[in-house]
């Protein structure tokens, strides 16, 4: 292997979502979202904790960070094989979800908001 190989970028590792508390963040992204909690340690320096979840057996997560930003569309697209009855789910749990959105050729989709209303999509 060349050092320019091993210099090079290999994969989108986590993504940051900011969070104004930790706790009620992590409850709808595992509880609600269905997500699986992969690390939650904390951040002695700084305060906080680092949190870290993602959809099961996925390589990339979502860290959970203590942030004054709120309402930022985090650029997140879940996915989903059955799009339409996670939609019908989530708005059972009275998550703020928009319409579900369909169109020929085009996979099912629709926008939610976490607590915080950072927005994220669901696609098929």
């Amino acid at each position: 292997m060349t050092e320019q190989d091993q210099a090079r970028i290999t994969g989108i590792g986590t993504v940051a979502v900011p969070v104004s508390d930790q706790d009620k963040a992590l409850e709808f992204y595992v509880g609600v979202l269905g997500l699986e909690k992969r690390l939650d340690v904390p951040l002695e320096q700084i305060g906080g904790r680092w949190i870290t979840v993602a959809p099961a057996g996925s390589e990339t997560t979502i860290a959970l960070v203590p942030g004054a930003s709120k309402g930022v569309d985090t650029g997140i697209r879940l996915t989903a094989g059955d799009v339409p009855a996670v939609h019908a789910r989530l708005k059972e749990q009275g998550v703020d979800v928009d319409d579900l959105l369909q169109w020929p050729g085009v996979p099912p989709m629709f926008t939610l908001r976490d607590r915080d209303a950072n927005t994220l999509i669901i696609i098929g």
